[in-house]
């Protein structure tokens, strides 16, 4: 079981390290394919430690370190999450200014 716990601290520092900083719009999409296969191995190699008879224990020093990268893991997920809403409602406003300014009478009814 010592095993499978070196891997899934080993897997989650890699996730961590690699959420450090959320790259620009144009590589964005390989960021989030990569997070998404590391967070894939992280639930398969936790599952299998739950199914070995893992249980949290806070006296042991691994086991409150793989508990603060779990902490720090959900904190910089919730980051980047934040910013890819961010830069999505930045786009729909883009798109809204633009269909005005290509149409500046479009929201204007007009009666026959």
């Amino acid at each position: 079981m010592d095993k499978q716990l070196q891997a899934v601290l080993q897997v989650s520092a890699k996730l961590y390290d690699k959420l450090t900083a959320v790259p620009k719009e144009d590589v964005r999409d390989a960021f989030i394919e990569e997070i998404d296969a590391i967070l894939e191995e992280r639930a398969r190699l936790t599952e299998q430690l739950t199914e070995a008879g893992f249980v949290y224990d806070s006296t042991n020093k691994l086991h409150r370190t793989l508990f603060e990268l779990d902490k720090g893991i959900r904190e910089r997920l919730v980051l980047v999450l934040q910013s890819i809403k961010q830069d999505m409602k930045q786009l729909q406003v883009t798109k809204k200014s633009e269909q005005q300014y290509n149409n500046p009478y479009g929201h204007v009814q007009t009666m026959d």
